[in-house]
């Protein structure tokens, strides 16, 4: 386990001491969420201290940081949880020692173990780009190879999977999540843990299995930039497009270079600036924030990215993302 910290006064919450728990400390997405989080706790006066798993699947150093936090005196934790299950039992003790915990990025299962909850629409965001690759592909045969987060089936995972798969026209149930696929257009899922360096193994992996493949859907940025590393290697980067979610600057640069066709971007540091304001409030008064209507959680927004806008599917160029990347 990682950890960082900040502080600030100013206010009737000056001094309080309020935690950011992230999956890791190096992955840009925590990286500028963590950035976002500690200015925006300076605003408010909380003392910040910020700490991260050694992994994405790494639960048991976010339940120790969890606990540590409780036992420090922290009056408030915002979580981006490796495992939406395996997170609720600590969840639930400290809410049961009376603090207020947001959940940042990865809802629980189910969302309600938590005080609060800001993430993306991760169906939605899944949802535009396979929307968008159907439009591509419109008349084309496609053979798709899906990168994944890990074999933990986290919500997050599986929400964009499925949204993905959606968008594209593919029935669900006739491919599953993570494992066997039964729709003979999915060439194979392989997991990632979300990097670089897992996203080219992966790849490696599935152009083994079948070198025709000429549609690849990523969890992330980092997982599409290994992965493009893998297709270029065998000199296929001409056959093949890219979509994937994040909408990092470094992501939207690809976008613009043509490495990656279409992303869904997201906004970290509205999720834990939403969720500090929200942390105030209930210190102050103990008002919890409203759901968004017809969700279980507060969506933070998604918004489409490409250079390529297809009709129907409603999307921002490279050069809005580039200005508004994980604003």
């Amino acid at each position: 386990m990682t950890a960082c910290g900040s502080s600030g006064a100013g206010n009737q919450a000056s001094g309080v001491l309020v935690g950011l728990v992230t999956k890791t400390d190096d992955n840009p997405f925590y990286v500028k969420m963590r950035e976002g989080a500690q200015a925006k706790a300076a605003e408010l006066g909380f003392n910040l201290q910020s700490l991260a798993g050694k992994s994405q699947s790494d639960n048991d150093s976010q339940v120790q940081a969890i606990e540590n936090l409780v036992a420090r005196g922290a009056k408030a934790i915002l979580i981006a949880p490796s495992d939406s299950e395996a997170i609720i039992p600590a969840i639930e003790s400290a809410r049961h020692a009376g603090v207020f915990v947001a959940v940042l990025d990865s809802p629980t299962n189910p969302t309600s173990a938590a005080d609060a909850t800001y993430a993306t629409d991760n169906f939605q965001a899944g949802l535009l780009v396979g929307q968008w690759a159907a439009k591509k592909f419109d008349g084309k045969q496609p053979r798709i190879a899906m990168l994944d987060l890990s074999p933990a089936h986290v919500a997050v995972d599986v929400e964009r999977d499925q949204g993905f798969l959606q968008g594209f026209g593919i029935d669900v149930k006739n491919a599953s999540a993570i494992g066997d696929e039964q729709d003979g257009r999915i060439v194979g899922h392989e997991v990632t843990d979300a990097n670089e360096e897992g996203g080219r193994t992966a790849m490696e992996k599935l152009l083994q299995r079948d070198n025709g493949i000429n549609l690849i859907y990523t969890i992330n940025e980092p997982a599409a930039a290994g992965a493009y590393e893998a297709i270029k290697a065998a000199n296929l980067q001409d056959q093949v497009t890219i979509v994937s979610i994040d909408g990092g600057c470094p992501g939207v640069q690809n976008v613009k270079a043509g490495v990656i066709g279409a992303t869904s971007m997201q906004f970290p540091i509205t999720m834990a600036t939403d969720a500090l304001s929200a942390a105030k409030a209930y210190l102050d008064s103990g008002a919890k924030p409203e759901n968004s209507p017809g969700l279980d959680f507060t969506n933070t927004g998604v918004t489409l990215i490409t250079d390529q806008p297809m009709p129907g599917v409603e999307s921002k160029d490279s050069a809005w993302g580039l200005h508004n990347c994980w604003g």
